[in-house]
């Protein structure tokens, strides 16, 4: 099996690099960088997708994890990485399987999203350039791909999630939203790969993939502070002020802290549904699990 793999200087496709190689798999990485940390048995190649020729290779199938994945930010760049990026790679190689990485956040961002299934997006209206981008992206490659839907990816490497619930530590206490008791999903990094792997071989269709089962936020806050040696509790700000401190950043700084998509996001339930994963992937994820984040 031959395989490409976009974004392999990120998170997530430098762990779908080495998850392929690990199975024996023919391994081609590609990313933006002009170089990366070795991958054993994993060529890089540096290629600007929406810039650069692609490279003159043969291959069975692609696995497209790169794009920009900022909540904030130059929308005109935030576009160009995630609907040209996709259309480019699409079109490099016309022969091969393509797996589309994207985001649970095509769902709708004004309501909850409560064990959505697949058909509920994309939908008509997004709150920032991430999600609108996405939603297009999706839609740029319906019927010719295999599109997953992972939510909040964590894990060994995460440069996200950890990173920000890491930075909302303020003294004993750890900010957040809501009252705690929202339920979410979340996609561990060893669960993304699993069905990354799968899709290479599997039928065309769009997929949520998540952890096992959802998980209350505050149970997963604490986990996560226990593990990382933190002594601090979370804090839960009533959605409509943490609305209107977000307002305030983004209107007073380049680089807002917190987001109103981010509160949007965070302040209500967001679940979704896996079974079409499980019964047409094959898919058999594990629970949701913070073991050995001091390590992250």
């Amino acid at each position: 099996m031959r395989v490409g793999v976009t974004g392999a200087s990120g998170f997530v496709g430098r762990a779908v690099c080495l998850a392929a190689a690990a199975r024996g798999w023919q391994v081609h990485g590609f990313g933006r960088r002009a170089s990366i940390p070795a991958m054993p048995g994993v060529p890089y190649t540096s290629w600007d997708l929406t810039r650069d020729r692609p490279p003159a290779l043969e291959l069975d199938a692609v696995i497209h994890c790169a794009g920009s994945v900022t909540d904030w930010g130059p929308p005109r760049e935030i576009w160009q990485a995630n609907l040209a990026g996709t259309r480019a790679a699409l079109a490099a190689f016309p022969g091969a399987r393509f797996v589309h990485v994207s985001t649970a956040s095509v769902y709708d961002p004004r309501r909850p999203t409560v064990m959505a299934r697949e058909d509920e997006a994309p939908v008509s209206r997004y709150v920032n350039a991430y999600g609108a981008s996405k939603a297009a992206a999706e839609l740029a490659v319906m019927g010719k791909a295999v599109i997953l839907r992972p939510h909040a990816v964590y894990g060994p490497g995460d440069t996200t999630l950890l990173p920000r619930v890491l930075e909302s530590v303020r003294g004993s206490r750890l900010v957040a939203v809501g009252d705690g008791r929202q339920r979410v999903s979340l996609t561990s990094i060893g669960n993304l790969v699993q069905a990354c792997l799968l899709a290479v071989e599997a039928p065309i269709g769009v997929y949520n993939v998540t952890d096992a089962e959802p998980v209350v936020l505050d149970d997963a806050l604490r986990q996560i502070l226990r593990e990382r040696g933190i002594d601090a509790t979370p804090l839960y700000l009533p959605a409509r002020l943490a609305h209107a401190v977000a307002a305030l950043s983004e209107t007073f700084s380049r680089t807002p802290r917190l987001t109103r998509y981010a509160v949007g996001h965070l302040a209500v339930e967001r679940t979704l549904d896996i079974t079409a994963a499980t019964q047409r992937l094959g898919y058999s994820p594990a629970a949701t699990s913070f073991s050995g984040a001091s390590a992250w």
